[in-house]
């Protein structure tokens, strides 16, 4: 059984700990109030953007004038994985969630007999996956020293994807994400970028024909590479409101941990103490009556 110095040390110790997370709790109420604004003004651009890409698409079809990165090269052998995280810890099962999806991805397509390679964006995700895929890994973007992560870091990471495109380095490029839905639920998204995958808008009713000048071809080869971008830029965007809500409902249940657990040790403290006063009560009174 501990002493009371020992309980009394304790105490104080996650009494620090509480402070400590309570504090992160409200940095990240504050963050994710911008990220989750940030994320979600993207939506309707992103959205409109990937329908009007979509319509574009159609009409090309599979031509033999499409471009590269609307046909692809014609094989799926190689899988490029670009698995998204974030660059800092404490943040509940963020992290773990996108890491289990890109690894069970990656062994299905090794089961398949597919080429797998392996960029990963943030640090934590780069320390899970070394363990059992480490062999697999051609790149690394280190964000740490980004203070706000912006559309220019998403043109950095999708130009270094077509730069390997067109080296012919992989075939299908994936990215992996969390969809931030709300503060306790943050949603792991698997997601094409190349070649392009669009999916038609699902209440199109009706038809409506359009004139491009120039051709399509010719516009779907400037757009596609901004589309690789602004794909990226919405998932960094994701990823960045689902962080900071996860990290804000990780150290909530910290706190409150923290606080019963506070409440046990002061009783164990109260009971302890207790017990040495009686001991040494009996202790005198037994003295008394020998006399």
């Amino acid at each position: 059984m501990p002493n009371l110095k020992d309980l009394k040390n304790r105490i104080g110790s996650v009494k620090n700990t509480r402070k400590i997370t309570k504090a992160m709790q409200m940095v990240a109420a504050a963050k994710l109030r911008r990220a989750q604004d940030a994320a979600e003004a993207s939506r309707p651009y992103t959205e409109r953007f990937n329908a009007v890409m979509a319509g574009l698409a159609a009409s090309v079809g599979s031509s033999d004038s499409a471009p590269k990165l609307l046909s692809g090269t014609g094989s799926d052998q190689v899988q490029l994985l670009v698995v998204m995280t974030s660059e800092r810890g404490l943040c509940g099962g963020f992290n773990s969630s996108i890491v289990k999806t890109a690894r069970s991805k990656a062994q299905e397509l090794v089961a398949q007999g597919k080429t797998v390679k392996i960029l990963t964006v943030g640090k934590k995700g780069r320390e899970q996956l070394k363990r059992d895929l480490g062999d697999l890994f051609i790149g690394h973007v280190d964000l740490a020293e980004v203070k706000s992560v912006g559309y220019v870091n998403a043109q950095d990471i999708a130009r270094d994807l077509l730069n390997r495109f067109d080296a012919g380095e992989f075939d299908v490029a994936t990215i992996f994400y969390s969809r931030f839905q709300s503060v306790i639920s943050q949603i792991p998204t698997v997601q094409q970028v190349i070649p392009a995958s669009f999916e038609a808008e699902e209440d199109a009713g009706e038809t409506t024909l359009y004139d491009y000048e120039p051709d399509e071809e010719a516009i779907l080869a400037d757009l596609l590479p901004r589309g690789v971008a602004t794909q990226i830029f919405a998932a960094l965007l994701e990823n960045g409101a689902s962080e900071q809500g996860a990290r804000m409902s990780a150290m909530d249940n910290a706190t409150r941990n923290a606080g019963e657990m506070i409440d046990k040790l002061t009783i164990e403290y109260n009971r302890s103490r207790q017990a040495v006063i009686t001991n040494e009560l009996i202790e005198i009174i037994s003295g008394a009556e020998a006399l």
